[in-house]
């Protein structure tokens, strides 16, 4: 696969090189690539993922609504939501995208909805939480109760959806102490795209995400001197470090490979995340942004937004 690295400004469908591919068989947008940290720049991790008929959303962090309208793409349009783990930054966001995103959408069919163990219980105290609301939208807006609702599934590793002739593969993660916590695989029409959710370094990921196009991977950077008594040592110790994700990248191969969910500890920076990633990667790789698209087919076409 050749690579090719073009900046579209405005609009994220646009820019895609039409002299060089063809209409994208994957196309793959950041919605969020931050932290718990409330900064405007980067929103609460969330990844949204198009192949062929299927409009899937991994992970529902702050903003991902917002973000999601800015793409122009409607809650009724999502087949399937996905959740890495549990960490609120990762579904701080689902409460607004699940019933805005029903009451504005007119959304008629339940979500499904994929991840790790107590994923069903939260779901169901979420709508022990909203009732009042939820009721007042069906007998006053007039909203179909149906597309109020979930239908959870709970999963392990191995293929947990197949529709279409998309498949996604869940992959156990180490994210310890927060036990499971998936990355997932995504395949379609030849193609792929990894996210490896929240993890430290892991050769499970390495080795389920080898040979793929494009490989989103989290990323957390402190100073060499930092302390085991500093109480973000262990921060760090739950993620992976520019010289660890490079050892990843250097297994899997990617096409591409790009950093979300972007760590920065006691004031390091994305250039010294990227310096040291080069150090021991020879590879293409870049800094994910909010909104950035990537455009996967013959060639990966990458797509940066201008105005968040």
């Amino acid at each position: 696969m050749s690579f090719l690295f073009f900046f579209s400004f405005g609009q994220v469908t646009g820019g895609i090189d039409t002299s060089h591919s063809k209409q994208p068989i994957i196309k793959v947008t950041l919605l969020g690539t931050g932290t718990p940290q409330p900064i405007m720049e980067r929103f609460g991790p969330s990844i949204l993922v198009q192949a062929g008929s299927e409009t899937l959303l991994f992970d529902a962090g702050r903003g991902c609504l917002q973000r999601l309208r800015q793409i122009n793409i409607a809650y009724d349009k999502i087949s399937a939501l996905f959740l890495t783990h549990l960490h609120s930054d990762h579904i701080v966001g689902l409460p607004d995208l699940w019933l805005s995103g029903w009451l504005v959408s007119r959304r008629v069919v339940p979500l499904n909805v994929y991840g790790p163990s107590g994923t069903s219980e939260m779901l169901i105290n979420l709508r022990k939480a909203f009732a009042f609301d939820i009721r007042m939208r069906v007998e006053d807006d007039k909203r179909s109760e149906e597309g109020s609702k979930f239908l959870t599934t709970e999963i392990q590793q191995g293929v947990v959806y197949d529709k279409n002739g998309v498949k996604v593969i869940a992959i156990e993660v180490d994210h310890f102490p927060v036990v499971p916590a998936f990355g997932y695989r995504i395949e379609y029409n030849g193609h792929s795209v990894v996210l490896s959710g929240d993890t430290r370094y892991s050769e499970n990921l390495s080795r389920f995400a080898r040979g793929t196009d494009l490989l989103i991977h989290e990323v957390a950077i402190a100073p060499d001197s930092l302390s085991k008594s500093d109480p973000q040592y262990n921060i760090l110790m739950h993620h992976t470090t520019p010289e660890q994700a490079a050892k990843v990248f250097n297994t899997v191969r990617p096409g591409l490979a790009v950093y979300s969910h972007i760590v920065k500890i006691r004031g390091l920076t994305e250039d010294e995340i990227m310096k040291k990633t080069k150090a021991h990667y020879d590879g293409k790789v870049t800094m994910g942004e909010d909104l950035m698209s990537f455009s996967i087919g013959d060639s990966i076409s990458v797509n940066r937004w201008k105005n968040k």
